[in-house]
């Protein structure tokens, strides 16, 4: 693999050179690099798509949306709070995350119950739990070569057929449910150039990984748009693109977008949609921002060891170094897990090679026919054996699952000892197939950040996960648990044919062909609650440090847990009680103090009466700044973390601080756009502070004057004050670039407020 990280010229789809020479001498032309951008496939459909009339402040309204039942509760309120009345556009509402409804009494199936009486009233498409996953439906149903899909899940992606999707919080999805835009700079736009042709028993996940492994540290990607180009994607079945296409949001990047040929033609035609197909192919000659060189055939088996996907070895480097590379893990465990609990993965050595407990091929990476397929072929006439191995395989919708039934895939799957399941993300984020104490586990999934799997930090308990493809998988399965490459095993793969069956979304699928029912009453379960109310931002600011994260990366996982606090989506203040509970558990009663100083001051009361302590900060602040008083203040917690946000685009993550009385975050930087987004539209101030300087600690207060007029005026930075007894530490503070939308939203409170005001 290797990196270009200064602009690179793409010719004929075919060479890619930085010679401009060379390009004059094939093209007989001077391309500039600003026109020459014009031809990538990105921008043409971000052109087609962008409503402002100037491509580099886009503002772009996607063709469709898509949401599962831990987001679509929270989205369809918030937009019910500012007004909607249709949905404009088709939105999909699919239930593959709180499918099992075992947690929490009649709750997951009630927030089911609420979506699909939304889809009738307001015009929507309904997919009953197990049908399939969100990603899956709208591979299958939604995607269409050329257009545009926003969806509230991070894995978002369907570039590999044409479709250029994003994975963003809830609030970007109801602004486009109010008929309003996505805003963005116009994003840098990065070749990814495939050569070659992958070598058996190496799959989509192995070239995923071997990509996240090079570029998520250097942040190469992060918040650009992925365009895969390239005679190597022609070697490629959709499938196998499709594998790799979802797993590019563990790169940070925005988006993806591959060209398109005769297999995806073929795809589309399979499913009963041969009109969505068009060909994408960039300009004679197109720019890109930066590249990454791929020759697939030098891919081996890999494999992400815990906690990240970019942790990335192939497993012949794992074998090889063994003790040592399990020795690095646990290293840097000590991190993550801040030492909370003894984690160990040299205890999974047998006789010097490694033992795992557990497998799991599931969910939007790794649930496709292909995969499964091909894990069969390995397996079969195998045995998982009876120790503590386990195998589970979850297809990744019902058609899929039918056809391998039919095929006979399943009955050799399970006749090996497998299990295969329903379509379900359980296993992805840590609500179903969770490991004992101290298990590891191996998992065709997207993620293995820490606990996702559903161990619990705080109850003393301890999982783990590694990435890996679906027929290392197979092979470790094979071997009765031992770790094991697929290019390890003498496998013949029957690349057995898939036929889509129609019958089974229109038998259950509830699909209103954009025809809303104003008369249909909406279902409300008991647990379903509306946001509460939120203060627009005050003329001064004092913020009350809650919680301080010194890990280099904070995940959304870590800021609000998956797993059973997902029944608790539709229940703000219920969902709130979890923030940061596996990371820091004293985080909410310290933020809910802070609260009940600022809802004091709503109520025009002394806020002396519930702190004394702020009673003594204010009075601190008087003595320099003698204007403040509790008609012009507010009080908020922050929580300072180096980079937060990778990981899942919920916007839980920021409305849990949000109503326990958060009014920022302050960090070195952020690690995902979405993450920062959902601040804002929550109306709390992304403040960054420069690496290194950290003049406040946990429990400090901090005073920042002025702070709604420096919003409104744009100011480059922010005055800041540490308040200490002896008095007033100055330091600085950037919010960053701020669209004036993004700007109103914050001093309105939140979107909805936004919304509420007539905007």
């Amino acid at each position: 693999m290797k990196i270009h990280e200064k602009g690179m010229y793409l010719i004929n789809n075919s060479e890619l050179t930085d010679d401009v020479k060379k390009v004059e001498a094939l093209t007989h032309s001077k391309p500039e690099p600003s026109v020459a951008a014009q031809q990538t496939i990105a921008y043409g459909i971000l052109k087609d798509h962008n409503t402002s009339g100037d491509m580099d402040a886009l503002r772009v309204k996607f063709d469709k949306l898509t949401s599962h039942d831990i987001t679509y509760v929270g989205i369809i309120q918030t937009a019910r709070a500012s007004g909607l009345e249709k949905f404009p556009i088709p939105y999909v509402l699919t239930n593959c995350h709180n499918s099992l409804c075992a947690v929490g009494g009649t709750i997951n199936e009630d927030d089911h119950m609420f979506g699909l009486s939304c889809a009738k009233k307001y015009g929507g498409v309904y997919v009953p739990p197990h049908q399939a996953v969100i990603h899956q439906f709208a591979r299958e149903m939604l995607a269409e070569c050329g257009k545009m899909i926003l969806g509230s899940d991070s894995h978002t992606r369907y570039g590999a057929l044409g479709t250029m999707a994003m994975g963003e919080g809830g609030p970007e999805l109801v602004k486009q449910l109010l008929g309003r835009t996505y805003d963005i700079p116009m994003p840098d736009v990065v070749a990814v150039y495939l050569t070659g042709a992958p070598v058996p028993g190496v799959g989509p996940q192995d070239v995923a990984l071997a990509i996240i492994g090079q570029v998520f540290e250097k942040g190469l990607v992060k918040n650009k748009v992925m365009e895969f180009v390239g005679p190597g994607v022609a070697n490629l079945s959709v499938d196998f693109r499709i594998g790799v296409d979802v797993m590019t949001t563990e790169t940070t990047c925005l988006s993806s977008i591959w060209t398109t040929d005769e297999k995806v033609e073929e795809f589309y035609e399979i499913h009963g949609r041969k009109s969505a197909y068009k060909k994408l192919l960039p300009g004679e000659v197109a720019y890109y921002d930066s590249a990454i060189e791929i020759d697939l055939s030098k891919i081996r088996p890999m494999i992400a060891m815990p906690f990240h996907p970019s942790n990335a070895y192939t497993i012949a480097e794992v074998k090889e170094n063994l003790m040592d590379i399990l020795h690095d893990t646990e290293e840097r465990a000590k991190v993550s897990l801040d030492g909370q609990v003894d984690f160990k993965l040299t205890d999974k050595v047998r006789d010097g090679k490694l033992y795992v407990d557990q497998g799991i091929i599931a969910g939007c990476a790794g649930g496709g026919f292909e995969n499964i397929v091909a894990a069969a072929d390995i397996m079969k006439g195998s045995s998982i054996g009876p120790d503590e191995f386990t195998l589970s395989i979850y297809p990744a919708s019902t058609p899929i699952y039918m056809e391998l039934v039919k095929n006979g895939t399943v009955a050799d799957l399970m006749a090996t000892g497998a299990i295969v399941k329903t379509a379900f993300c359980g296993p992805c984020f840590g609500a179903g197939d969770t490991p004992g104490n101290n298990g590891f586990s191996i998992r065709h999934s997207t993620r293995n950040f820490p606990n996702r799997e559903g161990s619990k930090l705080q109850n003393g308990q301890i999982a783990s996960v590694a990435l890996m493809d679906a027929r290392s998988i197979a092979a470790t399965a094979a071997n009765k648990g031992y770790l094991t490459g697929a290019d390890e095993v003498d496998v013949t793969y029957s690349a057995k044919g898939y036929y889509f069956d129609s019958r089974i979304y229109e038998n259950r699928v509830f699909d209103s062909k954009g025809v809303a029912d104003p008369d249909q009453e909406v279902k409300f379960g008991p647990n379903i609650k509306d946001w509460p109310a939120m203060s627009p931002l005050p003329q001064h600011m004092f913020l009350k440090v809650v919680s301080e994260i010194h890990d280099p990366v904070t995940t959304t996982d870590e800021l609000i847990p998956s797993g059973e606090t997902s029944s608790y989506r539709s229940n703000p203040l219920g969902l709130a009680e979890f923030t940061l509970s596996r990371k820091d558990p004293a985080y909410v009663g310290r933020a809910k103090e802070v609260r009940a100083i600022q809802e004091t001051i709503e109520k025009d009361s002394c806020p002396g009466e519930v702190s004394e302590e702020f009673h003594q900060v204010i009075h601190k602040v008087k003595e320099t700044f003698s204007d403040v008083s509790r008609k012009n203040i507010g009080v908020g917690s922050t929580i300072f973390a180096r980079k937060p946000g990778d990981g899942s685009a919920r916007e839980q993550a920021a409305s849990c601080q949000k109503v326990l009385g958060g009014w920022a975050n302050i960090a070195f930087e952020y690690a995902t756009k979405r993450y920062r987004s959902n601040l804002i539209n929550w109306g709390m101030l992304p403040l960054v502070i420069n690496e290194g300087e950290l003049p406040f600690a946990n429990g400090d207060y901090i005073f920042l004057p002025e702070i709604k007029k420096a919003v409104e005026t744009k100011a480059d930075s922010i005055e800041a004050y540490v308040v200490r007894d002896e008095g007033l530490v100055p330091f600085k503070l950037t919010l960053g670039d701020l669209t004036d939308t993004e700007r109103e939203i914050i001093t309105k409170g939140c979107l909805i407020n936004y919304y509420r005001s007539g905007k």
